[in-house]
């Protein structure tokens, strides 16, 4: 394959020297890394802006231990950790167990620890929520939001395409969370696919897995590094150049097109089995014209929403507190569309036993 000019723009690293886990513990086995206390109790943030609790902290109704959790089997795998449907045994309620080795890479361990401060400060109702976090013999365990009806990625798998109604009412809600992690957490989450957008029965849709997720400060104004799943990168992640919010955007706006037209936009057709390597990847990000969606098969709004996203310039894009009144998320708002409906029909990821 003929090297071209984005492919000398990526950048090479070597790999650094790893602090061993031990040096994160404490003699009494608590985990501490910078403003960050793990144990068998639970999570603590010492830094100065979060010398106590935030004023937002999502308190739970009752208080458990990991020993008031019982596994009813596995949901899901990953570089992360295994993911677990759990039941507390006293009050019945299902919750996901995020649990996770501490035995791992050190750029693993601080996206770790990266996704307890954002799960510890985090409070919008469609960000899946943390209710806690333990520490204890080298394994980290999230007790997350259980989200029954799986992901966009479960829910196109048996429906193929959704339709332009309940695509505006999945945009709308994963906008709203974009807004809240983008203007008040300051956080790119970097890692927006099918898979990462888990809905409910009731018909919410609430981003998930914060692992990748980078706090942006207000004295930097975009980042430079590489992580996440490269498929749904925008052209200036994927060639290695700094990026902000709107990579966020572009990586939407491919999901939505993805849902609509029922293939990956970088495929060629229905037909293709495998997915491009990351080379071809770059190669049709970068040098390509973005993907767009079929006039003769989508409304005007749809189309223009869809290019509001995908715009390979940055700048060009819409951000996510701008896309809230894009006409083609007004135009279903009133229409009362229940997204419940639709995932309400489908067979449901897990089997859960009563």
């Amino acid at each position: 394959m003929r090297t071209k000019t984005p492919l000398k723009q990526l950048k090479l690293s070597v790999p650094v020297q790893e602090t061993p886990i031990t040096s994160f513990l404490t003699a009494s086995g608590t985990f501490h890394d910078g403003d960050l206390l793990l144990n068998q109790k639970g999570l603590r943030l010492i830094s100065e802006e979060n010398e106590s609790r935030p004023s937002d902290y999502k308190e739970f109704d009752f208080e458990f231990s990991l020993e008031d959790l019982e596994t009813i089997k596995v949901i899901g795998k990953g570089s992360g950790g295994v993911v677990q449907l759990v039941r507390h045994k006293w009050v019945g309620r299902l919750f996901a167990l995020k649990i996770i080795q501490m035995n791992i890479q050190e750029e693993i361990r601080k996206q770790i620890v990266q996704e307890l401060k954002i799960n510890q400060a985090s409070q919008c109702s469609h960000v899946v929520v943390c209710y806690h976090s333990f520490y204890h013999n080298g394994v980290i365990s999230l007790v997350l939001e259980y989200m029954d009806r799986g992901s966009l990625a479960d829910i196109i798998r048996q429906v193929k395409t959704i339709l332009e109604p309940y695509l505006a009412v999945v945009c709308k809600q994963v906008l709203q969370g974009l807004v809240y992690l983008h203007n008040e957490r300051h956080v790119i989450h970097r890692d927006i696919k099918p898979s990462n957008l888990l809905v409910n029965h009731k018909g919410e849709v609430k981003i998930t897995d914060f692992g990748v997720s980078a706090m942006l400060g207000s004295s930097m104004g975009q980042r430079d590094t590489f992580v996440g799943t490269y498929n749904y990168m925008s052209p200036e992640r994927i060639s290695g150049s700094t990026y902000d919010y709107s990579s966020d955007i572009w990586s939407l706006g491919l999901v939505v097109l993805e849902c609509a037209i029922g293939r990956f936009p970088y495929m060629q057709s229905e037909d293709q089995q495998s997915w491009p390597s990351f080379y071809e990847l770059l190669e049709a990000i970068v040098e390509s014209p973005p993907p767009t969606a079929p006039p003769d098969q989508f409304s005007p709004e749809f189309c223009s929403f869809v290019s509001a996203c995908i715009q390979k310039d940055p700048r060009d894009r819409s951000s996510s507190l701008d896309l809230l009144s894009h006409p083609f998320i007004k135009k279903f708002e009133d229409k009362d569309i229940d997204l419940g409906i639709l995932v309400g029909s489908l067979d449901p990821p897990v089997n859960c036993p009563r």
